[in-house]
């Protein structure tokens, strides 16, 4: 049996149809498609591809992400980058601070083995290249070698036909730098003529902190008449010479071999190459098929789809099919069980993750309307980690924290699916283990990968002081110890909690956690209107440019990341002399960057160009991608909608390897807030309040219906349909649910979640 995300879900049918002809790479295609999958072009943004971002044999959330490496060097610039025309390997784990297991079919002369191992590399071409998600087609140009790859939730399948010549083999690179990590230790098996295993670990990294071992299993159709070893972990192994086209099957685990061999047993117990292709695209098709739009061009729609299907991956299945999986929480690695239902199965999935820093106003809002099955199952795993290492992480990488960015950034995430009764998880023990993360000795107290202390996040100023100074008297213990963006940060997630506490009857520590969410205002300096850094001595900081990056404001200057008050719009706009002046003073900020198109560059590198590091708002990086809709709050809704139209065109629009998200696409963050502007719903608090609001904007589609999952809410589905709409009209002038009218432009997850139709009214003119 399959084992993949999400469970409720697993049933395919699986029927094999044809899969329609992959776009060119270069030229996106925009004829009509047979299937969502069809509609997304993985291309985008390529050339400026990071270790985890690119992504093409893959099944959702897929243990095993299956693509060619054209870098190998580097958790940035590295992986599939689209400018570069050599393969240096096919690999099957792009994942935050993790890779491994990178193959290459080559043929070669007899006795030029150790040749062929020191330069293997081949170059390729995109004219002989396509790829869709769960499939990836290339030619090696070096070995005239036709590559055909696809994919399980843990096992790599690929289809290699060779010419008639030479010696055929595979290469196996076992060691030295790969993506993020330094490879060691690899080992290769003959275990029986066409059977292989071995394992290869990833030494420690800044970030995670401690060797995670890639185990695989490798099942071929052909004999293997030997192995040559060579130098830095890299292996040549030996094929027979028939002729016929070549089926491998590759299997990997995170605890033992004996576990890579259950994971191919159970999930590729068959040889058939287009079944699992075809069943690949299907299940990828049911979930970008939970929303269906219509209008807008043929390009919006094909963006729409690869926007969507970002949003459904880079965070990774770590767990085998029997539910066993890496625990490196503790003092030393153990192996540890995921519960099983009474059908044996395990209940859920354990994953693989980068930060949640910015999901409040990402995941948050779209998988908690549109896939709560997969929602409820991250929460689960975030608790598995609190009950094995005594910490919920922020961002976990080989089952080891990492504590990656800052503060307690899963607490929202765990808050807004409390509040959308995405409640198929231990209550108390999230509420424990997210009240802990919040008080000294917590993870909000450590600074950006700070391991062994807990002093770098300043929770204790915070906490004592009212605010996290700057610079932290204590000295560097990690990254991000910016006093301004740690206080502001803090603030909104303790008062996310509150929401929860309150929720669940815990009076005091809601009354607790609100005051402390008011701290927000002690880093506000009144004579320049910016939020500042200041000494331990309550000192403000001087000479002060709320413009220069990274000077007390995590990956943003001031000017970015003053507004970030998500909970208390109101109390910072009374700070500013009121409403009218924070609206006058945002808009300006807007019009400004406008001049740039809302981004620092079309890479997250830019962010530090003397002339794009500068500008006032930055829609390429996660601290400020919610300030289009803080005038919605503040009485200007129409600001709202003309900027998030303007977000959904000139920063996520168009279909291009150079281009796509115009900096710092953390698995899925971008993706989703893409999607989230061009439907035309947002929720500023991250979905953490009581029967959490949705602010609405302008859609860029005609008509969008979502699906709604049965085994979560009690409709069927939500219709969105606009009249009057086009490039050129982003202003709502009515909306109704139902036939009732709104009033503000909001409506409830409770609404919502009932099924039903909203009505959008849109015009070129603004009603202001």
């Amino acid at each position: 049996m399959i084992q993949s995300l999400p469970k409720k879900v697993m049933a395919l049918a699986f029927s094999v149809f044809l899969l329609s002809a992959c776009q060119s790479p270069s030229e996106p295609k925009e004829a009509a498609a047979s299937s969502k999958v069809d509609l997304v072009y993985p291309f985008l943004d390529a050339a400026n591809s990071r270790w985890f971002f690119f992504s093409s044999a893959c099944r959702p959330f897929g243990m095993v992400n299956l693509s060619p490496d054209t870098e190998i060097d580097g958790a940035w610039g590295s992986g599939y980058r689209y400018d570069t025309d050599t393969i240096r390997g096919l690999s099957h784990v792009h994942a935050w601070q993790m890779a491994g297991l990178s193959v290459l079919p080559v043929h070669f002369i007899e006795g030029e083995e150790n040749a062929i191992l020191q330069d293997y590399y081949s170059p390729f071409s995109h004219e002989k290249e396509s790829a869709s998600p769960g499939w990836h087609h290339l030619i090696l140009d070096r070995y005239d070698i036709d590559i055909e790859l696809t994919s399980t939730t843990r096992v790599g399948f690929h289809r290699y036909a060779f010419p008639v010549a030479d010696q055929r083999g595979i290469v196996f690179n076992l060691g030295g730098k790969m993506g993020p990590s330094d490879l060691k230790e690899g080992k290769l098996e003959k275990v029986s003529d066409r059977l292989l295993v071995g394992s290869v670990t990833n030494a420690p990294t800044r970030r995670r902190p401690k060797d995670l071992t890639v185990y695989f299993a490798i099942e071929l159709d052909h004999d293997v008449e030997g192995i040559t070893a060579g130098e830095d972990g890299k292996f040549l192994v030996k094929l027979d010479q028939n002729s016929g086209p070549l089926l491998m099957k590759a299997a990997i685990s995170y605890t033992s071999i004996e576990n890579a061999q259950v994971n191919l047993k159970e999930e590729l117990p068959g040889w058939n190459f287009e079944k699992i292709k075809a069943e690949s695209k299907l299940e990828w098709d049911r979930l970008l098929s939970r929303i269906e739009v219509e209008g807008g061009s043929a390009e919006d729609q094909r963006r729409f789809y690869t926007d969507l299907w970002h949003a459904l991956q880079g965070r990774r299945i770590i767990s085998d099919v029997n539910g066993a999986y890496p625990d490196n929480t503790g003092e030393s690695f153990r192996i540890g069980q995921l519960p099983l239902g009474s059908n044996g199965q395990p209940k859920f999935n354990h994953y693989n993750s980068d930060s949640f820093w910015g999901a409040q106003w990402t995941l948050n809002t779209l998988w908690g309307l549109v896939y709560p099955d997969i929602y409820e199952e991250f929460v689960n795993s975030l608790l598995v980690y609190y009950q094995d290492g005594g910490f919920i992480p922020r961002g976990p990488s080989g089952g080891n924290y990492t504590h990656v960015m800052t503060g307690a950034s899963s607490t929202p995430f765990i808050v807004s699916a409390y509040q959308k009764g995405i409640q198929g998880f231990d209550l108390e023990l999230a509420y424990e283990g997210m009240q802990k993360n919040h008080m000294p000795g917590g993870t909000m107290g450590r600074a950006g990968y700070e391991h062994k202390t807990t002093l770098g996040g300043g929770l204790q100023y915070y906490i004592d002081q009212g605010y996290v100074p700057y610079p932290i008297p204590e000295g560097s213990f990690g990254y991000h110890q910016d006093g301004p963006s740690l206080t502001m940060e803090y603030a909104y997630q303790d008062w996310t909690l509150a929401q929860m506490a309150q929720g669940m009857g815990k009076t005091e520590d809601a009354t607790y956690f609100a005051k402390r969410s008011k701290n927000y205002a002690n880093t506000y300096d009144s004579s320049t209107g910016w939020m500042r850094p200041k000494t331990v001595d309550d000192q403000w900081q001087d000479p002060f440019d709320p413009y220069t990056i990274n000077t007390g404001f995590n990956e943003s200057n001031s000017a970015q990341s003053t507004w970030f008050v998500p909970h208390d719009l109101q109390g910072l706009a009374d700070l500013m002399g009121g409403p009218e002046k924070a609206v006058e003073k945002l808009q300006a900020q807007f019009e400004q960057a406008k001049e740039l198109n809302y981004t620092a560059g079309d890479r997250h590198e830019r962010e530090s160009h003397p002339e794009y590091s500068r500008i006032p708002i930055n829609y390429g990086n996660q601290p400020s991608i919610q300030t289009a809709f803080i005038f919605h709050h503040l009485g200007r809704p129409d600001l709202t909608q003309y900027y998030a139209r303007e977000i959904a065109q000139k920063v996520y629009g168009g279909l291009h390897p150079a281009t796509g998200y115009k900096g710092d696409e953390d698995q899925g963050l971008m993706g989703a807030m893409a999607v989230l502007v061009k439907i035309g719903l947002f929720q500023m608090t991250g979905g953490t309040e009581a029967d959490p609001s949705y602010q609405l904007s302008s859609p860029i589609f005609d008509k969008i219906n979502i699906e709604l999952q049965p085994d979560y809410y009690p409709g069927q589905s939500i219709r969105i349909e606009t009249s009057g709409n086009g490039p050129d009209s982003p202003y709502l002038t009515s909306a109704s649910w139902d036939g009732q009218s709104l009033s503000g432009y909001n409506i409830t997850h409770s609404q919502l979640t009932k099924g039903g139709t909203l009505q959008l009214e849109l015009s070129t003119e603004s009603p202001k």
